[in-house]
């Protein structure tokens, strides 16, 4: 069988980790494309895979497979659309869209074209959250009531030059960038939230863009979240992740290392779960790769869309452009409420509970 030929289309931070990826697994041939001429004379001196600087010339002249897009967010939507129209399959950074009516249409358009359409929302991947999700699915803390989602990371720490990154315009600022991690959990969960409610996007040190990010989420037919984000914490070395639950029978924690739930009742079918504690480390819930470079979750994601793309499964990756649109819609209420003060979307009234009766003496 011949190789998948990939191009990897911006070469930056996330670009140049796909790109070492996909030239390492052995179904794929690699090129890449970059903007910047000083990174594409560079790499050109140093590696033989061609490496082109105007993207719409690549497509023109190349024949792929596939693309893997990891320019800045501004970039998405329309190179993402142009590969589809060439009948290219897509892996895409996330965010998918800044503005998710783009995102909506892409997602239509990729499945008329019957083409994988998978976005980097790498969490999903993770042992401990997939294991989170695996509970939740299963109902082992009953009906859940108070749900905590938080990211916090060394990102902007102080003024400084603006970036992409830290544009609001090119990259979304600390929501689309950070929040929309455990946004992107929080919609694999519950899926688009109901209601948005009480939203800030706060400024810590940048002046064009959001640095923490504060909302409260309401699902009419499950819980309440609420989130809580900073891209300007100095205390940890990098991004850190977490979703707190609480439930009638219990709890469950997750991160990057470990997935702990305490049940008040064992649940019927799920073996090593019994009454109090249970801790399962990401180690021993992560299933071994084959493929294995920087990270379990970065190889399974671009091993599944690489085996996707050679096996002709659309529909075989967890996180599709239908999974990234509902994030990028949750964020859009998020703005909205942030902006407006008023709440976004209906939340179902609960149903009255019956008055209690008193006593004269209040009891």
């Amino acid at each position: 069988m011949s190789k998948l030929k990939i191009a990897v289309v911006g070469l930056g931070k996330m670009g140049l980790s796909h790109f070492a990826m996909v030239n390492a697994h052995p179904d794929v041939e690699a090129i890449a494309c970059d903007g910047a001429g000083f990174m594409v004379d560079v790499l050109s001196k140093n590696i033989s895979a061609p490496i082109y600087k105007d993207y719409d010339e690549m497509l023109a002249q190349t024949v792929l497979d596939a693309v893997i897009i990891a320019t800045p967010s501004r970039l998405h939507a329309p190179m993402v659309e142009a590969a589809l129209n060439k009948g290219l399959h897509v892996f895409c950074e996330k965010p998918f869209c800044l503005d998710w009516v783009d995102s909506e249409r892409l997602t239509a358009l990729a499945a008329e074209k019957g083409l994988v359409a998978q976005v980097g929302y790498h969490y999903r991947y993770v042992g401990a959250f997939a294991e989170m999700q695996r509970l939740i699915a299963a109902g082992a803390i009953g009906r859940i009531t108070h749900v905590l989602a938080e990211a916090y990371g060394p990102v902007v720490l102080r003024p400084k030059r603006t970036t992409w990154r830290t544009d609001k315009s090119e990259g979304g600022g600390c929501l689309y960038d950070y929040a929309a991690h455990p946004l992107n959990l929080l919609n694999w969960f519950f899926g688009t939230p109901d209601q948005v409610i009480g939203s800030h996007l706060g400024q810590v040190f940048s002046e064009s863009t959001d640095d923490e990010v504060f909302s409260t989420l309401r699902w009419n037919d499950g819980p309440t979240a609420q989130l809580s984000v900073n891209w300007s914490d100095e205390s940890h070395r990098k991004m850190s992740a977490k979703i707190n639950l609480i439930g009638t029978n219990g709890r469950l924690f997750a991160d990057r290392q470990e997935c702990q739930a305490f049940l008040r009742k064992p649940v019927e079918g799920l073996e090593g779960y019994g009454p109090g504690w249970t801790v399962k480390y990401t180690t021993e819930l992560t299933e071994d790769r084959w493929f294995y470079l920087r990270g379990e979750e970065y190889s399974a994601q671009l091993d599944e869309f690489i085996l996707a793309v050679r096996d002709g499964k659309t529909a075989a990756t967890q996180n599709g452009f239908a999974s990234a649109t509902e994030t990028d819609k949750t964020m859009r209420m998020i703005i909205d409420n942030a902006e407006t003060g008023q709440p976004v979307g209906e939340a179902r009234a609960a149903a009255p509970q019956a008055a209690k009766k008193r006593s004269w003496f209040g009891r």
